[in-house]
């Protein structure tokens, strides 16, 4: 009953600000930077109506107010890409709308990129090798810029402990993204988190990793197989190369001729008859038709067969 009535007694209290055109502003409006981006978020105003709506603005320190989100009715707005700078100074502010009334303009705090921006945590990598581990990192993404290109001189805090010894901690400070620790204890488990350290503000710190150390003794174990794979392979290739001609013929055999043959062939080609032939002209052909009586005679005669030919010799003789 007492839920209900105080739900009853804000919505009437919003009504009445509406009516009498008092709107309340949002609250809680902050100007926040994370791996350099630059975004706004508020609260909707103490017992809010529905439909309502915001419009955003932001400056710098060197320009008036402009345009941010208009319009909107998610309590946030992202100035990322307003062609924000990293080295700027920043102020935003916050307005409610409902039908044709607003409510009064609320002002975030300033904010400088470079120096407040909240680095997220490095990637980080892990591989054990013996006694030793090998740490590789890369940086976080920035929206506008690179790590290196803000934060030149940026380093990396290296902790790392043996499993369940973390008050024994050690660290390295280094520039590079790859990191070797050394002189650890055999067959041992050890854990290694990364924080990235700028002039302004320290990074998020990574999630922890753990792997596990190996007996010195047990690098020997692949070593001995890369060396043998390396002698097995200059023993195949000396003996290729010692045994390439017999190989070749063996992959692209090559049958001569016998010496009989050749002699056989020679021979053939220095004859007379075989130069008459070469040298003799074509023969023209002449082609004869034959033509067969249809008829019989009345003693049953056989079939008369007359050529072409014989027909123009017997015109020649009349």
């Amino acid at each position: 009953m007492l839920v209900t009535l105080s739900a009853l007694i804000l919505t009437v209290s919003a009504f009445i600000r509406v009516v009498s055109g008092v709107l309340d502003g949002p609250t809680n409006v902050v100007l926040s930077s994370k791996n350099l981006d630059l975004v706004l978020r508020w609260d909707p105003p103490n017992g809010a109506p529905s439909g309502l709506i915001y419009t955003a603005e932001f400056r710098s320190s060197i320009s008036a107010y402009r345009e941010g989100c208009v319009n909107i009715s998610v309590p946030q707005c992202d100035l990322t890409s307003f062609k924000t700078s990293v080295y700027g100074t920043y102020i935003g502010r916050v307005r409610a709308l409902l039908g044709s009334e607003s409510s009064a303009w609320v002002d975030s705090n300033h904010i400088m990129p470079d120096k407040d921006t909240i680095i997220g945590p490095p990637n980080v990598t892990v591989l054990s090798h013996g006694r030793t581990l090998d740490v590789s990192i890369t940086d976080p993404k920035f929206h506008s810029s690179s790590l290196r290109d803000v934060y030149n001189s940026a380093s990396y805090k290296v902790t790392y402990w043996k499993k369940g010894q973390k008050d024994k901690s050690e660290h390295k400070e280094v520039q590079q993204t790859r990191v070797v620790l050394s002189n650890l204890e055999p067959k041992s488990e050890y854990c290694v988190q990364v924080r990235i350290v700028t002039d302004h503000n320290p990074s998020e710190p990574s999630s922890i990793i753990c792997e596990s150390t190996t007996d010195e003794e047990s690098l020997w174990v692949p070593v001995v197989i890369v060396f043998v794979i390396m002698a097995v392979a200059v023993v195949l290739v000396v003996l290729i190369v010692m045994n390439w001609r017999n190989i070749s013929q063996f992959l692209c055999p090559k049958e001569a001729l016998t010496q009989h043959f050749k002699e056989t062939l020679l021979a053939t080609s220095r004859s007379s008859v075989y130069l008459a032939m070469r040298n003799s002209e074509p023969i023209e052909e002449i082609n004869q038709v034959s033509i067969v009586a249809a008829e019989r005679t009345a003693e049953d005669s056989p079939l008369e067969d007359v050529t072409v030919e014989d027909r123009e010799v017997d015109k020649d003789s009349q």
